[in-house]
């Protein structure tokens, strides 16, 4: 089954085209672009991924179809990029945690962990939210197949990063289960993070507290398991 659901997945995205035609270079060429993202972010909030259509697009963005189809041949190849957008501005905003988090003195302390966590959600809950329709571009990298690959691409090269910048704290643990670890909380924190863009009412920085303090709860089996730390 497994198989034939990987086979199904590749050939529903070889025969949807998803690559942008052209990138734009004179302004008003980029000013049409970017007016096309920022009108489909919109509209998604208004008629969901099913209604979305090029043609509706088009209409309220003020251009003629043959102007859009120059740089996308079709709406998913805006929600691509739009989704590989909002994935780079959530990835650039853990990558500025991280290389701060790198020059801590780092002594396995839930507590000092937890607050790093904690911070760390918080800046790309913030990222996400000033995205124009992040909510609804993630809802749209979740629920169509063809686009579900960003977000997992996303979150493998977060695991990949993860690796290489923390490995070191945890020298004995197994690279497998490290991994596994790494993409696993990878996972549970961006779940957090659409939980609290798809909950506005809800406390996010109570949200952001209770997935830190998870995940770091998660890896005492490996801060348990190196001696310095537990000196």
């Amino acid at each position: 089954m497994k198989s034939v659901s990987r086979g199904t997945t590749s050939a529903a995205r070889s025969a949807i085209p998803l690559g942008t035609k052209q990138q734009p270079v004179q302004q008003r060429s980029v000013e049409t672009f970017e007016s096309i993202l920022e009108v489909t972010a919109r509209l998604l909030g208004e008629v969901g991924v099913e209604r979305l259509s090029t043609n509706l697009v088009c209409e309220h963005a003020g251009i003629s179809p043959p102007a859009l189809y120059r740089y996308f041949p079709n709406k998913y190849a805006i929600l691509k990029e739009l989704g590989e957008r909002l994935m780079k501005c959530q990835n650039e905003a853990y990558r500025a945690w991280l290389a701060q988090e790198q020059q801590l003195d780092y002594d396995g302390s839930r507590e000092a962990s937890i607050r790093g966590l904690r911070d760390m959600q918080g800046a790309i809950n913030a990222v996400t939210l000033a995205f124009p329709g992040a909510v609804w571009i993630m809802r749209a990298l979740r629920a169509v197949p063809t686009l579900r690959h960003i977000r997992l691409d996303s979150h493998e090269d977060v695991t990949e990063t993860t690796i290489k910048g923390l490995r070191s704290r945890y020298p004995t643990a197994d690279e497998g289960a490290l991994r596994i670890a790494m993409r696993l909380s990878t996972e549970v924190m961006y779940a957090a993070t659409e939980m609290v863009v798809d909950n506005p009412q809800m406390d996010g920085n109570a949200i952001n507290t209770e997935v830190a303090e998870m995940v770091v709860r998660y890896y005492d089996k490996f801060v348990e398991a190196e001696p310095r730390y537990t000196r």
